[in-house]
């Protein structure tokens, strides 16, 4: 791999940041561990990254054998190496970092409901969804509105994410701001004391409803308990 700006150091703390560190790379291995194949996939979960910079970053991994190119059925798959898996650790470790000390008003100053949705359809828990396919209508009012509603459809163990209406019966209705749908996922507030508080709507089948806790589930980093001091204050 080209180190463009090498610290210099004989020392496997700079080596490694030389890889790992560069701009993006830590969330193009984020994504490339919760299972990310293709370039399109990876997108959405950095839609702020250009293709070019994800494009040039995924070749930076491959020549420092953190991933390898695979040819698949519909284009190239990128998959990580014994040494790219080994970074699981490390790429946790800083998003329980993240979690506890990083403060929480600041935190959830930085909203994309893009990233919220796709995060969430990875970690979807269908289990205690009915057998047949439904669908569940996100909608954030406060938003612009090319960005206010997204659709979950769920098809057995299989779940897909739209941005505009897949034209299925809605089964289930959701409305809350952005904020408030951030804070449940990220384990700050939870469905009950939302709903109780009127920041939570639901409106369709009473078990899909009833189960939403359980079947939205939380990030990976909201155990994390967090420690920088401020409380979640949210507007209704």
């Amino acid at each position: 791999m080209e180190i463009t700006a090498s610290y210099g150091q004989f020392c496997p703390v700079a080596m490694a940041a030389e890889i790992v560190c560069t701009r993006w790379t830590a969330l193009v291995l984020r994504e490339l561990l919760c299972g990310s194949r293709r370039f399109n996939d990876l997108r959405r979960g950095v839609p702020r990254m250009s293709p070019t910079l994800l494009s040039k970053r995924l070749k930076e991994l491959a020549h420092a054998g953190i991933i390898e190119v695979r040819r698949g059925d519909d284009g190239f798959e990128y998959h990580l190496t014994p040494a790219g898996e080994d970074l699981r650790g490390v790429v946790m470790t800083l998003g329980f970092w993240g979690q506890r000390w990083v403060e929480t008003e600041q935190s959830l100053e930085k909203l994309d409901p893009s990233l919220l949705m796709w995060d969430m359809r990875r970690h979807l828990d269908p289990t205690p969804m009915p057998p047949q396919r439904c669908t569940i209508r996100f909608h954030f009012p406060e938003l612009a509105a090319a960005r206010q509603k997204f659709w979950m459809v769920v098809d057995g163990r299989k779940v897909d994410l739209c941005s505009t209406d897949p034209g299925f019966e809605i089964d289930l209705y959701v409305q809350c701001s952005l904020r408030t749908l951030t804070a449940i996922w990220m384990g700050f507030a939870n469905v009950r004391g939302e709903i109780e508080e009127k920041r939570l709507q639901l409106d369709g089948d009473p078990h899909i409803a009833a189960s939403m806790q359980q079947w939205l589930g939380l990030s990976p980093f909201a155990q994390e308990r967090n420690r920088a001091g401020k409380k979640v204050e949210r507007a209704a």
